[in-house]
């Protein structure tokens, strides 16, 4: 696990709470954070949880992974990796069993390409088909 980059997550933040057109009371008591809490995180001065981090993702409506990543809690592939799970997961247009199966299909391929990536010396994702 990465280390905690508090300043960055901080400023995108402050960059996404003013891009929704959100004071910080008013984001504070959306995500059901202190004002004062929030400001501290904002400038770098907090280390918030990752369910606080949940919390104010929902506020803004933007992705709780996004933040992961932004305080280092998460990395990038393993944000990908679970945003590509949330939007098969959220299709209305599939059934419980074709999310499923899907899931399957999805976890073959990456086992398949990391096992071919691993024998080849390449990178993940670099793989070609």
């Amino acid at each position: 696990m990465a280390s905690l980059n508090v300043g960055n997550l901080g400023e995108y933040l402050r960059e996404q709470r003013r891009t929704a057109q959100l004071s910080l009371r008013q984001l504070a008591e959306a995500a059901g954070v202190s004002n004062p809490y929030l400001s501290q995180i904002e400038r770098g001065l907090r280390k918030p949880s990752a369910e606080v981090l949940q919390q104010v993702a929902k506020a803004l409506r933007i992705s709780a992974e996004t933040l992961y990543v932004r305080a280092g809690i998460l990395d990038e592939k393993e944000r990908e990796e679970l945003e590509t799970r949330a939007v098969i997961l959220a299709d209305p247009s599939i059934n419980e069993r074709q999310k499923q199966v899907l899931l399957q299909i999805y976890d073959s391929f990456r086992k398949e390409n990391a096992a071919e990536n691993a024998a080849a010396g390449t990178a993940p994702g670099t793989s070609e088909r």
